[in-house]
């Protein structure tokens, strides 16, 4: 699969997963733009190439990304910090630019240094192959339990766009123990940062697998300008909300161990900001996400999660449907619900709070027997 004009990839198995599949891969920006915006983790426990890559971000200039899997780099203390900066340096080297405008980007086991010697060699494999049809291998190269590659393409008015995400874990509010890379051919204006903070938190900040933070959590676009054709800023952000939208759908959908995939819509609300609260209450309680996973349709869960949000709301009028059905008016029982089909991947709650006009949708997954397994034997 290509990448966007005035991009190239290459990706190899530099040795860091065991299983030999490939874990390096590294994105050039051959300009003649190089316009960038970032988002990071909110977690206060951050990885070495966090605080790197949030310095380089600071410039708005980005040449090059370099993402591995097999390991996290996070909680390494001054060693690890000076790895990802030797990363950056010989990235820098290799490909004839500053290190201060190389991304570096790590997924995997925190508490582990890397081993440093095969990311360089791996490095001065891939900077003389770097290609123009690499985006599936990139997207390989990210993913660590993730069971299928993550990527999202979309074009409109000249320009391409394309993205690449990893993440099956952790997938919480501030990104998800996530990666995720977004590039476009197009010309853009001096607000892609504002444009592209607004569309993550829309998108990937709507997903909420298991209420966990990672410390690496790092999305990036990049804008070569290669196209020539300048869009307008709501068309950027159109682009951009169906790729993130695209790739956010697909992290939530390979969320470790998950049966289901769970929309849970709040409409009728006093603000965005309450919807998506009372959203997030419902996707990160485990009673109802079991219940989900059983194949109950258990609505009195849901109003007792919607009661530990922090938002306005009549405890005494809410509506609540699942599956198109509606099991509960005004808080009280309305509707059978043994006519509640849980039999397909998508389940989808809609919670009527009937006090304003704002909505949201937050996208969670149910919780697993296989989610508990993976998850206690990770480091293994």
């Amino acid at each position: 699969m290509k990448l966007p004009k005035g991009f190239v990839s290459g990706s190899v198995a530099a040795g860091l997963k065991s299983t030999g599949a490939l874990d390096l891969t590294l994105i050039q920006n051959l300009g003649p733009n190089f316009d960038s915006a970032a988002v990071f983790t909110s977690n206060k426990v951050v990885a070495a190439p966090v605080i790197w890559s949030r310095q380089v971000a600071k410039g708005g200039v980005v040449r090059a990304v370099v993402l591995n899997s097999g390991g996290a780099n996070a909680c390494t203390g001054p060693q690890g910090f000076a790895d990802t900066h030797k990363t950056a340096e010989h990235v820098g080297a290799l490909l004839n630019v500053s290190a201060g405008e190389v991304i570096v980007c790590s997924t995997g086991l925190i508490g582990e240094l890397l081993p440093m010697d095969k990311i360089l060699k791996g490095l001065d494999l891939i900077a003389p192959n770097l290609s123009t049809d690499g985006l599936e291998t990139s997207a390989r190269a990210i993913m660590t339990t993730d069971s299928v590659p993550k990527i999202a393409t979309a074009s409109a008015h000249g320009v391409e766009f394309a993205g690449i995400a990893k993440g099956a874990g952790m997938l919480a509010p501030a990104l998800a123990t996530m990666l995720s890379v977004v590039m476009t051919d197009a010309v853009v204006s001096g607000k892609a940062q504002e444009i592209f903070s607004r569309v993550t938190d829309r998108t990937f900040n709507r997903i909420d697998s298991d209420g966990c933070t990672s410390t690496n959590d790092t999305v990036l676009f990049m804008s070569s300008g290669a196209s020539g054709v300048e869009v307008s800023d709501s068309q950027l952000e159109v682009l951009l909300i169906e790729v993130c939208g695209s790739l956010a759908g697909q992290l939530i959908a390979d969320a470790e161990g998950s049966t289901k995939t769970v929309e849970i819509s709040v409409v009728n609300a006093n603000s965005e900001k309450d919807a998506v609260a009372i959203g997030r209450a419902c996707a990160r309680n485990n009673l109802l996400k079991a219940a989900i996973f059983g194949g109950d349709p258990n609505w009195g869960r849901v109003l007792a999660a919607v009661g530990t949000a922090e938002a306005a709301m009549d405890p005494l009028t809410i509506d609540v449907s699942l599956n198109g059905v509606q099991v509960c008016t005004n808080s009280a029982p309305d509707g059978d619900k043994s006519k509640v089909n849980f039999g397909s991947r998508l389940v989808e709650i809609l919670i009527d709070l009937k006090i304003g006009s704002h909505s949201a949708t937050i996208k969670t997954n149910d919780l697993s027997h296989d989610y508990v397994h993976e998850n206690s034997a990770y480091s293994s």
